[in-house]
């Protein structure tokens, strides 16, 4: 799998990653390789979107992997339309219907919660914004996680 430079937005030539590895770098804590996960241990899991998700789980937007796992669910990743390019990625909400799944317009600081399937997403960088409204709402789908949980 090929690195990529972020400075340069190119492939670094001759480099190459261990992805637990570089998972416990950024998470700075006990890393487990998602075969081992088991969910009698595990009040919740959280899978953020990206290009590291794309190479590593097949699917660069986290709802989109919801959408192609659990039939039916409700999920957001915006608006419906680009709105001028505020929503450059406001197709992806298309692509999600085609799965089955139903998705709900919502704005970048909010969170949309499936009761039924357990599921809470938010758009974040599905929005071109302020990095503070990506945090919010970022910030917003974890409290509603950590609701559903309990917590």
């Amino acid at each position: 799998m090929h690195v990529i430079d972020h400075t340069k937005g190119q492939p670094s030539e001759g480099e190459s990653r261990n992805v637990l590895t570089e998972s416990a770098r950024i998470a700075r804590g006990k890393i487990t390789d998602l075969a081992n996960l088991s969910a009698a241990n595990h009040d919740a899991a959280i899978f953020p979107g990206g290009f590291g998700a794309a190479k590593n789980l097949l699917c660069c937007i986290a709802p989109v992997l919801a959408a192609k796992v659990l039939r039916g669910v409700e999920v957001t990743v915006g608006h419906e339309q680009e709105e001028g390019g505020k929503w450059p990625y406001a197709g992806t909400a298309e692509a999600i219907k085609a799965l089955g799944a139903k998705h709900c317009v919502k704005e970048v600081v909010e969170a949309h919660v499936d009761q039924k399937n357990k599921v809470v997403t938010t758009p974040a960088f599905m929005c071109e914004t302020a990095l503070h409204y990506i945090h919010d709402g970022i910030g917003a789908m974890v409290r509603k996680v950590l609701e559903l949980t309990g917590k």
